[in-house]
């Protein structure tokens, strides 16, 4: 690959990390930054999980991934080449990422940065699937919507507020 290339999937597939290390592999890059996301063992209200479902949005999530590798490019001019392929469906590993670069610098800040927003701006859903047979939709915490980022984002406007009515009491005193 000799041009800037960006290649995201979204598969009911099992998921290759080899494959996205391949889409941006470049004899111009020194560097392939690389991240796999997996389902972790997790016990919630007392019941196991045993894996994660995903639904996607699927234009949007073509159209939010365009979006985020020109973000990633203007914050990492020396990105070469990005890769994303995201599981839809129940498995294993859900995100394998790649990132190509010609130093890894770049390629590491770039990655973790993916990561965070594709998190945060993609329209994917998961559901916990238990053991119990049980499922629930789980809120992701990093979205601009959630109901948790909400309450973080009025707890540190409560913070900000109280910080500056002290510091506005304390410089009258004085």
């Amino acid at each position: 690959m000799s041009q800037q290339e960006d290649v995201c999937r979204l598969s009911r597939d099992p998921l290759s990390l080899q494959e996205v290390v391949d889409a941006v592999s470049s004899s111009s890059c020194g560097a392939i930054s690389v991240f796999l996301g997996t389902t972790r063992e997790d016990e919630v209200g007392g019941r196991r999980v045993l894996g994660l479902h995903y639904e996607a949005y699927e234009s949007m999530v073509q159209s939010e991934f365009r979006k985020l590798c020109a973000d990633l490019r203007g914050r990492w001019p020396g990105v070469k080449h990005i890769c994303v392929h995201h599981r839809l469906g129940v498995g294993e590993a859900s995100v394998a990422m790649a990132i190509s670069s010609p130093h890894r610098h770049d390629g590491q800040q770039a990655i973790q940065h993916c990561i965070s927003q594709l998190k945060a701006r993609m329209p994917i859903w998961k559901k916990e699937v238990y053991h119990t047979q049980e499922e629930s939709w789980k809120e992701n915490s990093e979205c601009p919507w959630s109901t948790s980022a909400r309450l973080l984002t009025e707890k540190l406007h409560a913070e900000k507020t109280r910080a500056c009515v002290d510091e506005a009491a304390g410089g009258g005193a004085s």
